[in-house]
């Protein structure tokens, strides 16, 4: 691209650790938004939209082009999140739909639910390279940069204020947001490196083992529990894996499991899936595009173990992020771990948090 702006791709986007709670002192909270993190190059006749792996984005928002070329500046690097926004809230299924290899159906759907760029970091402006100015310049010069910027570009919110963060943290949960950011007003932008903190919505849940994979290293150690809860009507559905353990636990894991094994598909809820290769989002060895080339096959379990897991939301019915795994649960039966014991989240509308400015009220 014809590009006379000092900061040019590909540039690795800042990252954020992990935090079980929001820290206090002088720091910008921000929602943590949830869909595909993006840097924007906006030069003097083009726009070109980098992943955050550093790969184009351009081919599969094709109606971001024009937006982007018309909201934001010439000559400025813009970081932020391509969102789907629905009446329901964030729709990270749509985003996800995105990723096809066919032109004319990405077009269908870009008109169909079309998407939004949330900026929430500066890299430079003016012809200026802003990454070596402190956090709490960069955000003033966003806010100068895209203080009247019209949808579907949006200025996240930010406040300074942890009080109002932590009630982000509930409240906006309900829109499909995936947590709280706080950014270090000193820190300057490093590409690559975990120099913000993020706190993500997390509640535990029990449930059934119904089956596992076996390590990439091979059959002598576990990759991943897969985990089912029963819906209404009685049938055990697959919600997600976990798989946060030691080499040492998944050695012992195969051990552990292996009286599990004996007769297992016999009366196994997931028997017809065995072996299956066709895409769903139910089969725990089905095959999709995002799994390409991976070994999904799976052993069965007999239904008689129960975990607790710690997750932090649900994309749909099933866990967005491979679950943490916390403990056996033997005093509690499999058919007690039901959908209806995950906590429900009030809905909260998504223009109430576009429309909330700086101050985050």
């Amino acid at each position: 691209m014809n590009d006379s702006s000092p900061v040019k791709p590909p540039v690795e986007p800042m990252l954020a650790k992990l935090a079980d709670e929001l820290p206090a002192g002088d720091y910008l909270y921000e929602p943590k938004w949830d869909g595909f993190r993006a840097i924007v190059f906006r030069s003097k006749d083009s726009v070109y939209l980098q992943s955050r792996d550093s790969r184009p984005l351009d081919r599969y928002f094709p109606e971001l082009h024009d937006v982007l070329l018309d909201r934001l500046p010439k000559n400025c690097v813009v970081d932020g999140e391509i969102v789907i926004a629905t009446t329901g809230g964030l729709d990270f299924d749509a985003l996800q739909l995105r990723l096809h290899p066919a032109a004319s159906r990405v077009a269908k759907l870009a008109k169909e639910t079309p998407s939004a760029f949330v900026a929430f970091d500066v890299l430079a402006a003016a012809g200026r390279n802003l990454m070596g100015e402190p956090q709490a310049t960069r955000r003033a010069a966003l806010e100068k940069l895209l203080g009247d910027v019209a949808p579907p570009v949006y200025l996240t919110p930010v406040t300074r204020d942890r009080a109002i963060a932590l009630d982000w943290l509930t409240r906006f949960e309900g829109a499909g947001l995936d947590g709280v950011m706080a950014k270090p007003e000193s820190g300057v932008y490093q590409p690559a490196k975990r120099a913000m903190i993020k706190v993500k919505h997390a509640r535990t849940a029990d449930c059934v083992v119904a089956g596992f994979r076996y390590h990439k290293s091979g059959k002598d150690a576990v990759g991943s529990l897969l985990l089912g809860l029963y819906d209404d009507d009685g049938v055990l559905q697959h919600v997600g894996v976990t798989s946060s353990f030691t080499m040492a636990v998944r050695r012992q894991l195969v051990k552990e499991l292996a009286p599990l094994r004996k007769n297992a598909m016999v009366d196994h809820p997931w028997r017809e899936w065995a072996g299956a290769a066709a895409e769903s989002s139910r089969m725990p060895g089905g095959q999709s595009r995002w799994s390409a080339g991976k070994d999904l096959s799976w052993e069965p379990l007999r239904i008689e173990r129960v975990c607790e897991v710690k997750y932090d939301h649900m994309q749909g019915d099933r866990f967005r992020h491979a679950a943490i795994f916390l403990r056996w649960r033997p005093d509690k039966p499999p058919h007690d771990c039901r959908y209806d014991q995950l906590e429900v989240t009030k809905p909260y509308e998504l223009e109430r948090i576009f429309s909330s400015g700086s101050s985050g009220s």
